[in-house]
């Protein structure tokens, strides 16, 4: 059985798509005022935005808790029975997303095979988790998917598929194929258009993904554990829970065959990583409260290259200055991944503050701080994400930023999950 596969997909049959379609529930989590700008332009309107709980708005005191949650389950037992979705058996959905500086991103809509990812960060399964899963995430999620009868992705899966031999095919078949949906999303989130993939354009997609397959072993033919076929890029959490649900329900059930249990997959839209839409921007360190210098030896003594042409260039800045450490390439596939434990253990043993900062200006601005300094960390190159998850495993947390926060995934498609 291939870990990603078509899937029996639903797709809405309303009025404004603009308003059914609304952004994954892990953005904007600072800005309540985003969410309440998209409840009032959905109103009553059928919409994703009455299927999801919004981050921004759990813990707050009129968020509704249990019952809202009972809620969102009720919703979507209505909307099936007013049989608000048409099903697409056995296909796969190709989808182009216009972002708002013109570039198209391209994907695949499927399902893949619960058995075969693993969020632990000690995995060798075909899909793994790019950054370490947070465990106290899991259980608000998990109150609203153990009931629920649908399920609506906001997963994006990633593909190290240099030859472009997946994805790419499709776009020049797309006027052939059948176009299910085309409009602007809400709260400028850009454009997406989706076409229909089935029968024979299903089973050329299937033949490319077993030609993919065979030809990982040997990518990673000088690194250990190279089953890895595919990571998780954003919404790990959210197939983390999926998980979670399906591994409890095949406790509680040891006797119920799951070979084909629909509870067993989950909807993925799956890219390609080396699309050129696909922009990783690095997440730089800086640390609060500390001596700059001593922290400098340490990493020095601990890290550091014997020679600068043997390590990776991280530069720092503390308070007007500046200078470049070499990190040591033994230690690792990717710069962060070396620094980050050492700075966890660092600030354990000798006390501090750590902070994530997007942009050079900003971490520059922060460094002029009486006991701070700041790590510029090197934006990741694409032939060494997967290299770094295979060698090191998952990645240390806020490794990179896949885009902004409006360039996410929207909540369109949907799948029976009972």
């Amino acid at each position: 059985m291939s870990v990603f596969r078509p899937a029996d997909i639903l797709l809405p049959q309303v009025d404004s798509m603009e308003n059914w379609s609304v952004i994954a529930c892990d953005q904007f989590t600072s800005q309540p005022e985003y969410w309440r700008a998209v409840r009032k332009r959905v109103g009553e309107d059928v919409s994703t935005l009455h299927l999801v709980f919004p981050e921004a708005e759990l813990g707050a005191p009129d968020c509704g808790g249990e019952e809202r949650i009972r809620q969102i389950n009720r919703t979507m037992e209505q909307y099936l029975q007013q049989n608000r979705f048409r099903e697409y058996p056995d296909s796969y959905i190709y989808v182009e997303r216009t972002l708002l500086n013109g570039t198209v991103r391209r994907g695949i809509i499927g399902a893949i095979d619960l058995e075969a990812y693993d969020y632990q960060p000690d995995s060798s399964a075909d899909i793994r988790a790019t950054e370490r899963t947070v465990i106290e995430r899991i259980p608000p999620r998990k109150k609203i998917r153990e009931n629920a009868p649908i399920e609506l992705p906001h997963v994006l899966l990633l593909a190290n598929d240099e030859k472009r031999m997946l994805i790419e095919p499709l776009t020049g078949q797309k006027d052939r194929l059948q176009k299910l949906y085309d409009f602007e999303l809400m709260e400028n989130g850009g454009h997406v258009a989706g076409w229909l993939v089935s029968g024979e354009d299903r089973e050329a997609f299937d033949r490319r993904l077993e030609q993919y397959a065979a030809e990982i072993p040997e990518a990673y033919a000088d690194l250990t554990g190279a089953s890895l076929l595919f990571a998780v890029g954003d919404g790990n959490h959210s197939l983390a829970t999926a998980k979670t649900c399906y591994e409890e329900l095949k406790s509680s059930n040891p006797n119920l065959d799951f070979s084909s249990h629909p509870a067993r997959f989950a909807l993925v839209e799956l890219e390609n990583i080396h699309d050129e839409a696909q922009q990783f921007e690095p997440i730089h360190r800086i640390l609060k409260s500390v001596d700059p210098d001593a922290l400098l030896h340490a990493v020095r003594t601990s890290l550091g290259a014997e020679r600068p042409e043997n390590g990776y260039p991280v530069v720092w800045h503390a308070q007007g200055r500046c200078g470049t450490l070499y990190l040591d390439r033994t230690k690792g596939q990717l710069p962060v991944g070396i620094l980050q434990p050492f700075l966890d253990d660092y600030l354990r043993e000798n006390g501090g503050e750590i902070d994530y900062i997007h942009g050079e200006e900003v971490l520059l601005g922060l460094t002029k701080e009486a006991g701070s300094i700041g790590f510029l960390l090197p934006a990741i190159e694409k032939n060494q994400l997967f290299r770094g998850l295979v060698a090191d495993g998952v990645l240390p947390r806020k490794t990179f930023s896949m885009g902004h926060a409006c360039e996410k995934r929207y909540y369109l498609e949907a799948r029976r999950i009972r």
